[in-house]
């Protein structure tokens, strides 16, 4: 009688079922968070556009917003590591931008 006891069974289905959710989570975070960070890029692109800042701020804070929205797809994905370097490098690209202001 080598098999496992129902009681190990049970427990290896909750830790599995734990690492789904916490997976799920980590997914719709990443969507989110890029998502959002998107959103606002693009609103201070065009904010700065319409104003009297140096063409390279509107172009920083877009290319921010392109990298964030590649974060989100990529957490949508799956691959949530790589989408937060990615949505770290594109609020950092946004942050230079906003320095040339």
């Amino acid at each position: 009688m080598s098999g496992r006891a129902d009681s190990e069974t049970a427990e290896i289905q909750e830790d599995f079922a734990d690492r789904v959710r916490d997976a799920r989570r980590a997914r719709w975070t990443a969507v989110a968070t890029g998502a959002l960070l998107t959103l606002v890029g693009l609103a201070a692109s065009t904010l700065r556009f319409t104003g009297s800042a140096p063409a390279v701020v509107p172009a920083a804070y877009a290319a921010g917003a392109t990298v964030c929205a590649l974060a989100a797809v990529l957490g949508s994905r799956g691959r949530t590591r790589r989408a937060l370097w990615l949505l770290i490098a594109g609020a950092m690209v946004m942050a230079v931008g906003d320095q040339f202001d």
